[in-house]
């Protein structure tokens, strides 16, 4: 595979699907809203922009599989080739009129991610990466924070909105984190978290009650941009886990020994 190539007509694609959503959410109202689960709302929207990337990523590499959040095409996980799609992270963010809400692509080789790209729509920001071949963001290089200490970072987060389990110790981890960072931020978009790491944005992210299209994509921005991602047990594998820290090489000790402490069971 050309990866340099088929990440070029990938984020052609993120930003036609961005186009869409961004004409949608112009006249969208709340009426066309329903509930997958508790706090989980789709729309149409949602699954028409997941339909019209699985028709140009079919025709991309016809051999290749998806595992999308709307289900709206056969789910084929068993191929070599596997697009990991989420249409719209931050719905809540676009039912409700705020300008953050992300398109996620990625695709999977065998057992390895090797494409990631995050479409930022209100920010017309396209994040993108291959493996081997660092991140970018609108084709410009980024790389993650060389921030060492907590006192100095910015750490950003999702807030559990079905998953109240693990709620006391998601608590005290934030309330160790108000105090020894510089602040907390929740932007309601995981993909666009992991984005905004591999930049420099922030220094750090975590968060658990995740699925694999959440954060496909932006576990590769962040390891090519020379980040280190794990599970809250230290396992590399988050994109199997519910749970991610993602930070920069030198803060990632300080972020996990405080993650781990209080929600390592997450």
């Amino acid at each position: 595979m050309n990866l340099t190539d088929i990440t070029s007509a990938v984020e052609a694609i993120a930003k036609e699907a961005g186009a869409f959503l961004r004409k949608q959410q112009s006249t969208f109202s709340q009426e066309r809203v329903s509930l997958k689960s508790l706090n989980a709302l789709v729309s149409d929207v949602d699954e028409n922009t997941e339909r019209l990337l699985v028709e140009r990523l079919s025709a991309l590499l016809p051999e290749a599989g998806f595992l999308t959040e709307e289900e709206t095409t056969v789910q084929e996980l068993q191929k070599d080739l596997v697009w990991i799609i989420d249409p719209l992270d931050g719905t809540t963010n676009f039912v409700h009129g705020l300008p953050i809400y992300s398109v996620s692509i990625a695709l999977k080789h065998k057992e390895h991610l090797v494409i990631g790209v995050v479409y930022e729509v209100g920010m017309d920001e396209c994040f993108s990466a291959f493996q081997g071949g660092g991140a970018r963001l609108n084709g410009v290089p980024i790389t993650v924070t060389t921030t060492e200490s907590l006192e100095n970072s910015l750490l950003a987060t999702g807030f559990p909105y079905y998953d109240f389990e693990h709620i006391d110790g998601f608590q005290n981890t934030l309330a160790t984190f108000y105090k020894s960072t510089r602040g907390l931020r929740r932007i309601g978009t995981a993909a666009v978290d992991l984005a905004y790491t591999a930049c420099g944005r922030f220094d750090g992210y975590f968060e658990y009650g995740l699925s694999p299209w959440d954060v496909a994509a932006g576990i590769v921005l962040v390891r090519e941009a020379g980040g280190e991602i794990s599970d809250f047990n230290g396992g590399p594998e988050a994109i199997a886990s519910k749970s991610i820290i993602a930070t920069n090489k030198r803060l990632y000790p300080s972020v996990f020994k405080v993650v781990r402490k209080n929600m390592g069971n997450a």
